[in-house]
């Protein structure tokens, strides 16, 4: 088993635990062991936070990456703007006039950032560590002509040179590992989009999220693959609030990619927190009925 320090961050433990637990699950199949880091606090937000006070954002990034360097292990993140925060920390403390400055901060409290942690996000983790052919085997529940609309979200490709997790004018690892299920991955017209979550105006996510959600209605995809809890909530909650502003059926449910690969590793539906969602995939039932009507079969 590989170990890596896992850094779960505020809004997946608090408002999307199943996410978690889906984690928590799949990633031990993968031959990845998941190390708690104790005392881990927000990121902080890499937008807000960052734009009121960038050094006190820096200092509570280093502190939170101290907890994994006092383990001697690479952090991994499961929300694409925690790995956009302490991404870029790890990268701008390179500067070691900047680190010395930091560590100033951090010496109150008895803690010294040193870089010798690294940071990677989840799906690098699958791809990299893991492997597609690991992902695969491990499936059980194959979910085979499952159309899957997929959304990448800015945080995850952007910047590229600090990010580091794919190509950000054409990315796969996404499109790689839905197919490591089974299922047909879908690239909508808008894919590139984001989901207007961190827009002040209230009128620009909304003309944003109608442009996106009709992209994908277009394509007749089954699900909407995602691999970040906000772009999760802008798709699940806001969907519902853009169908009714536009006057449109929009209607395709969103999930959460290690929520998927869970079920398809053979957790039951009914223990994947889907019950929560406004819009839920309901569509991932057939393929626990078939896979019971064929161990029926084979057991008689």
């Amino acid at each position: 088993m590989k170990r890596y320090a896992f850094f779960p961050g505020c809004l997946i433990p608090t408002r999307h635990p199943a996410m978690e637990f889906a984690i928590r699950h799949t990633l031990p199949k993968l031959g990845i062991e998941i190390v708690d880091l104790e005392g881990t606090s927000c990121c902080p937000d890499p937008i807000y936070f960052k734009s009121k006070d960038k050094m006190s954002w820096l200092a509570v990034a280093a502190r939170n990456l101290t907890l994994a360097e006092e383990q001697g292990l690479d952090i991994f993140t499961n929300c694409s703007g925690c790995t956009a925060t302490l991404s870029e920390t790890y990268h701008l403390l390179e500067d070691m006039s900047l680190r010395e400055k930091v560590n100033q901060r951090l010496k109150r409290i008895g803690r010294e950032y040193k870089g010798t942690s690294k940071i990677r996000h989840i799906v690098t983790l699958l791809r990299d560590v893991a492997g597609y052919d690991a992902i695969r085997e491990s499936v059980v529940r194959p979910l085979d002509g499952l159309k899957v609309a997929i959304h990448y979200g800015c945080h995850l490709l952007k910047p590229s040179r600090i990010m580091q997790v794919d190509d950000p004018n054409d990315p796969s690892v996404m499109e790689r590992l839905v197919e490591a299920l089974g299922a047909v991955p879908v690239r909508h017209r808008n894919w590139y989009l984001c989901c207007g979550k961190a827009c002040q105006r209230e009128d620009i996510p909304s003309n944003m999220m109608h442009d996106l959600l009709g992209a994908v209605q277009e394509e007749e995809a089954d699900i909407l693959g995602l691999i970040c809890p906000t772009c999760f909530g802008q798709f699940d909650h806001g969907q519902m609030k853009v169908s009714k502003q536009f006057g449109e059926d929009f209607h395709t449910p969103p999930i959460y990619y290690f929520q998927l690969l869970a079920f398809a590793q053979g957790v039951p539906y009914d223990k994947l927190g889907l019950e929560r969602q406004r819009f839920k995939p309901e569509c991932l039932r057939q393929f626990e009925t078939a896979a019971a009507a064929a161990s029926s079969s084979e057991t008689e």
